[in-house]
């Protein structure tokens, strides 16, 4: 059973460029987007309380995405940098969300299927990060956390296959890797996780 997902557009240097140049916009983004993260795994458990084979995983991962939040607002203390007044929209998951179906059954794996890919998305974004950082201790705690989003992108496919037919799931998991390449690849290039 494979788990994993395999991206179909590579991040650019130019991105990793524009993250170095401007590394405090980046923190600002990251720590939106640990908050976001965890809020997205209790909803699940909101909106599905019936699917109790995947509650106890979803729990998990939003204390340990809330946990990220943690390390990163305290990296953002240490350097003077604050929080975001608002949280601009993210036009990368605006457009994502805009690709979920409308029958409940099918949203709800578009939906897993979805929070699977921008967890790899995120996987091979901080990956590059690390790599392009001189800090070691931003570096430990960079590696630290490309790998904890690649065990997140594990998680949301198997729980999607608790639920749902294997070739269901790989098929519909094709289709929207395509799309997300497609939009990663049309994105304006900043200084943010997306």
């Amino acid at each position: 059973m494979k788990l994993s997902i395999d991206l179909t557009y590579n991040t650019t240097q130019a991105w990793v460029d524009a993250v170095m140049n401007d590394f405090d916009s980046f923190l600002q983004d990251h720590a939106d987007c640990e908050r976001k993260a965890s809020a997205m795994a209790m909803s699940f458990v909101s909106k599905c309380p019936d699917k109790t084979k995947i509650i106890p995983e979803l729990i998990e991962t939003a204390l340990e995405e809330l946990k990220h939040f943690q390390q990163v607002y305290h990296i953002m203390e240490k350097r003077g940098i604050q929080l975001k007044a608002e949280m601009p929209e993210d036009l990368y998951i605006k457009q994502l969300l805009a690709l979920l179906r409308s029958k409940s059954s099918e949203r709800l794996m578009d939906r897993l299927l979805l929070a699977s890919i921008i967890e790899c998305r995120g996987t091979e974004r901080f990956r590059l990060v690390e790599e392009a950082l001189q800090d070691n201790e931003l570096k430990r705690f960079y590696k630290m956390l490309w790998a904890s989003e690649a065990k997140h992108g594990n998680i949301f496919v198997k729980m999607a296959l608790e639920y749902y037919p294997k070739d269901d799931v790989y098929k519909r998991l094709h289709e929207l890797t395509v799309k997300e390449g497609e939009i990663c690849k049309a994105l304006l290039i900043k200084a943010a996780l997306h």
